[in-house]
């Protein structure tokens, strides 16, 4: 049974990763969820595979922070282009509203895309029921401020 209801796009928090606020598009035809990263790398610590990356915490624009986090696994994955590139998958902890719990992770470059992240099926499943009428409905506890936001939208 699911435990609450999220709207088609919600503020989430990465903690683990120390990113605060993410507007993620919650995404049931997506089987996996994924996050916009700036660039990424590989790197090898005590024999195993990690990964190093960066993120801007609240959209384009904004302060950037760098990630570390083992690799998990990595797969093909289709886009909704139809195009197929080998991921890299992390596993992290996501915070929605009060609701916290461990995630798998795709990492992708998502310049063109509205969203930084997709929250997909594999996270949502047990978790939560999508209402596709509404947004933010887990509370906008981990947005900015909406001076901040607007202040970021219009550069000023």
């Amino acid at each position: 049974m699911a435990e609450g209801i999220l709207g088609w796009r919600e503020w989430v928090s990465l903690p683990a990763l120390g990113v605060s606020a993410v507007k993620a598009k919650v995404d049931t035809g997506a089987r996996s969820s994924a996050l916009h990263v700036l660039w990424q790398e590989r790197f090898e610590a005590a024999g195993q595979p990690w990964v190093r990356f960066e993120v801007e915490s609240m959209g384009a624009g904004t302060e950037r922070i760098r990630c570390e986090a083992p690799v998990e696994d990595e797969r093909p994955v289709t886009d909704s282009g139809g195009h197929t590139i080998l991921r890299p998958f992390i596993r992290t902890e996501l915070l929605v509203g009060e609701r916290r719990y461990p995630i798998e992770l795709n990492l992708v470059e998502r310049h063109r895309m509205r969203f930084a992240m997709l929250l997909g099926r594999t996270a949502l499943e047990g978790n939560f029921l999508v209402d596709p009428g509404r947004s933010y409905v887990s509370g906008r506890t981990h947005a900015p401020p909406r001076k901040a936001r607007k202040r970021l939208a219009t550069g000023s």
